[in-house]
């Protein structure tokens, strides 16, 4: 079985983070701002991810398309996007609750 550690070459490979990723101080409205934008970003995907999944469901059943297989393939992905969606919607519910229950 291969070695995964080992790295192709004489020298080990690093991954450097670039400037802006090790800022030192972020305000709280950098935080929530940037924080806004992913969440924003997440939930756009899910939605997109749900109508591509209706749009190819509606054409197949129109008979404009004939590859089920793709129609399977974007239903599953759509699918697990939401199922995703709904753990995450979860866990951070429940680590703001625990948030909520710590005495400060």
């Amino acid at each position: 079985m291969p070695d995964l550690n080992a790295v192709s070459g004489s020298q080990s490979a690093t991954v450097q983070p670039s400037g802006s990723q090790w800022k030192q101080k972020v305000t709280p409205g950098e935080a929530q701002a940037t924080f806004s934008k992913q969440l924003k970003e997440a939930i756009e995907g899910v939605n997109d991810a749900q109508v591509a999944s209706n749009d190819k469901t509606k054409a197949l059943a129109r008979g404009e398309i004939n590859d089920l297989h793709d129609v399977m393939i974007t239903s599953q992905k759509a699918s697990i996007t939401m199922q995703t969606a709904v753990e995450m919607q979860g866990k951070v519910v429940e680590a703001y609750k625990e948030v909520m229950r710590m005495q400060v």
